[in-house]
């Protein structure tokens, strides 16, 4: 899903906010590296307690600490452009009845997309939440991936990733590592984690 790019609307700006802006800044970054860039949410009753302390609406409060956990979503994208070529990869690994296949990779000139599959007996009951599971994708710091997310129905979902730069046209031995989590924020893992090398 692709984001809005913002729009800065020309509204006034009062200069005696900017040492005060530039503190707020320092002090989101310092709040980031204590969290190791893991920056959970306070108690409900700590919101409370600064809303009535501060003046706040708590619920304004609930949305300040909520948008420190999607930064991720405003990096800078690599939007898949001069297609190449496919390539082939068919490798599959089945957990807990489902089974979970990479058929080929998509290459482009700045990037490469990987489809991940998953696949059940859909006359066979199992919990719902498989098919609401939110992936990612891992493969080191040399690559950066990002989920565009996933549709499906019956007993196939497929989600789809984004990898930059793109891998190497002979990627053998490279090592996809997919994590499933309950929420987008990767802090409800669901347990269920596999590697695919190719």
């Amino acid at each position: 899903m692709k984001r809005l790019p913002f729009e800065r609307r020309n509204v006034h700006y009062n200069e005696k906010l900017f040492e005060i802006d530039e503190q707020i800044c320092a002090l989101l970054e310092k709040r980031k590296n204590i969290s190791n860039d893991n920056p959970g949410l306070p108690k409900e009753e700590v919101i409370s307690g600064w809303a009535k302390k501060y003046g706040f609406y708590e619920e304004y409060l609930n949305a300040v600490f909520e948008s420190f956990r999607t930064e991720k979503y405003f990096k800078p994208r690599v939007e898949p452009e001069g297609f190449k070529k496919h390539l082939p990869v068919l490798k599959a690994v089945e957990v807990k009845n489902l089974l979970y296949t990479i058929n080929f990779i998509r290459q482009y000139s700045n990037a490469s997309v990987i489809n991940l599959n998953i696949d059940r007996d859909a006359s066979e009951e199992i919990e719902k939440t498989w098919v609401h599971t939110s992936w990612e994708l891992e493969m080191g710091d040399k690559y950066d991936c990002r989920t565009e997310g996933g549709s499906g129905s019956g007993g196939h979902v497929s989600f789809k990733f984004v990898v930059s730069p793109p891998l190497p046209d002979d990627a053998k031995g490279i090592v996809l590592q997919f994590k499933g989590y309950q929420t987008p924020y990767r802090d409800a893992p669901t347990g269920v984690e596999f590697e695919i090398e190719l």
